[in-house]
């Protein structure tokens, strides 16, 4: 397994809101976590890094060897939830941290197989032969696109694009998408933020997959989403089989 990541600012935004992060579990497995914060001032910064630190930290204390895909899935649901809890109560302690909260997208991969959860808009993507995105976003514009109201390519334009339904801190309780993916040897596990999907097509970045190498595509990702406008925080981070 093969560990590469980035994060940048971009070219609009005066902070960086998103966190990371990502490392290897005992015989061979390896897990990654990204997570997109808001809030004014820096109320979005904490909740990234304490959701990150949260769920890394109980991720690392509760893994072990022989773990099955339902034990693991409960395992992230749980992290998540103890996550979510600790933002929302942090939330409650500042003025300025009143309705702050992030997403988060995780990734544990063992055995050829990758466990993923997810709460909000940022985003897994699966490449191999191809790209497929893994996540559902949580976002008004894909329960428009759902019910038919507008298209994939209107969302890309649409004045609520950036309005989540679903995220860590903004509520007492929270639900965690669930699921797992049989992987190939090579298959590459792509986790980012809005920062990256909002202005790179699934298309070009697959293209960044097949034309670089693993080490250089986080930096070339991003390279893409600045040269497109830059306009949120960009986090890469790629789990290589």
């Amino acid at each position: 397994m093969k560990i590469f990541s980035q994060t940048d600012v971009g070219k609009v935004r005066s902070s960086n809101q998103d966190a990371f992060f990502a490392g290897e579990l005992e015989n061979g497995a390896a897990f990654g976590i990204v997570c997109d914060g808001m809030g004014g001032a820096n109320a979005g910064n904490v909740a990234s890094e304490t959701a990150v630190k949260v769920i890394s930290d109980y991720i690392l204390r509760s893994y072990r060897i022989g773990m099955n895909e339902f034990e693991i899935e409960k395992m992230l649901k749980n992290a998540i939830e103890n996550a979510n809890l600790q933002i929302y109560e942090l939330s409650s302690s500042k003025e300025e941290y009143i309705g702050m909260g992030t997403t988060a997208v995780v990734a544990l991969i063992q055995n050829g197989k990758a466990i993923i959860a997810n709460v909000g808009d940022s985003r897994i993507y699966l490449i191999d032969e191809d790209i497929s995105q893994l996540t559902r976003d949580h976002s008004v514009v894909q329960s428009l696109i759902e019910s038919g109201k507008i298209s994939p390519e209107d969302a890309k334009v649409h004045p609520r694009k950036n309005v989540i339904t679903r995220a860590l801190g903004t509520e007492k309780s929270i639900i965690a998408d669930t699921s797992a993916v049989d992987l190939k040897d090579g298959s590459v596990l792509l986790l980012c933020t809005d920062g990256l999907s909002s202005y790179v097509d699934k298309p070009d970045i697959f293209k960044v997959f097949k034309d670089k190498s693993p080490e250089k595509v986080p930096k070339e990702l991003i390279k893409l989403a600045n040269s497109a406008g830059g306009g949120d925080n960009i986090t890469v981070v790629t789990l290589v089989c």
